[in-house]
């Protein structure tokens, strides 16, 4: 009787969330450092919104297996401030490791569990229209406008896009896109009420006495302080770059949590607490 009631309890603490949620939009960036956890439980934690009459938008990246790609190649990855070195070799493996393997995978696992999902790169229809972000990262490319039309119609239609961050610039050439950076664009563009980012780690940490401590909420302001500070670094620097970009754009809210743990889409966006770091406010000196 009393598993049957904490479930209740549950359901319960979840209603509130549902009913404001409704009709809005989510954009979910689905970490490549995730995808070693339970892949189609995430899956159907999304379908899960949908039923609820969230409209999930999801972005994934797929960084570890194209390093095994590239490796397989003989091929050897190399990063700059977080950001993979992309030259034409790397491109294509780019392109098809996200727009093939991984891309039509989680599409197939929507269709499998009775969602109609599509499954996209920011070239399609001009998704993602971007310029190279620095010459010495190669063919790495800054998003510069999102066809949100595009999206709007497949959402509208009971859709759920699935984007690879792969953008073109103005004379066709296409860019590898940071899948954090594309997701907040898109999340901006829609003026999405939620980006959430599903990683590897539980959220954005900080150093104390007592070890690392991750922040349940923070501030854009105090998101600069960390990165002055050293608190953040690599990988999650693009993350958070991210969340700054979303927000100051459009997007309400963006949350950062571990992907690998059991529902954690579902108990950080319907619950009271939450699990990971949700990053509030739209001016980055607040």
């Amino acid at each position: 009787m009393q598993e049957w009631a904490e479930k209740a309890s549950v359901l319960i603490e979840a209603l509130p969330y549902i009913q404001r949620f409704a009709g809005k939009t989510m954009v979910i960036k689905y970490g490549g450092s995730a995808m070693g956890g339970p892949f189609e439980q995430v899956i159907l934690d999304i379908i899960w919104l949908k039923q609820a009459g969230i409209r999930p938008v999801v972005v994934h990246g797929g960084g570890k297996e194209i390093s095994s790609f590239l490796q397989r190649l003989q091929v050897e990855s190399r990063f700059v401030d977080g950001l993979r070195v992309t030259d034409g070799e790397t491109m294509n493996a780019v392109e098809m490791v996200l727009g093939g393997s991984i891309n039509k995978r989680i599409a197939a696992t929507f269709y499998k569990n009775g969602a109609a999902a599509v499954g996209l790169t920011g070239v399609d229809g001009g998704l993602l229209k971007v310029r190279q972000k620095r010459q010495d990262l190669g063919q790495v490319g800054e998003v510069v406008s999102v066809n949100h039309d595009f999206l709007d119609q497949l959402l509208n239609a009971g859709v759920v896009p699935v984007i690879a961050p792969i953008g073109v610039d103005e004379n066709g050439v296409r860019y590898n896109v940071n899948a954090d950076s594309a997701a907040g664009a898109i999340a901006g563009a829609l003026h999405a009420e939620k980006l959430v980012l599903l990683t590897d780690v539980p959220g954005i940490m900080r150093d104390t006495a007592n070890g690392k401590q991750i922040l349940n909420q923070v501030t854009p302001k105090q998101i600069q302080q960390l990165i002055e500070e050293g608190q953040i670094t690599g990988g999650m620097v693009p993350k958070v770059e991210a969340c700054l970009q979303a927000l100051q754009a459009g997007a309400k809210h963006v949350h950062i949590l571990n992907g690998e743990e059991p529902h954690a889409l579902l108990l950080e966006v319907f619950t009271d607490k939450g699990i990971g770091t949700m990053v509030i406010g739209g001016n980055p000196n607040e």
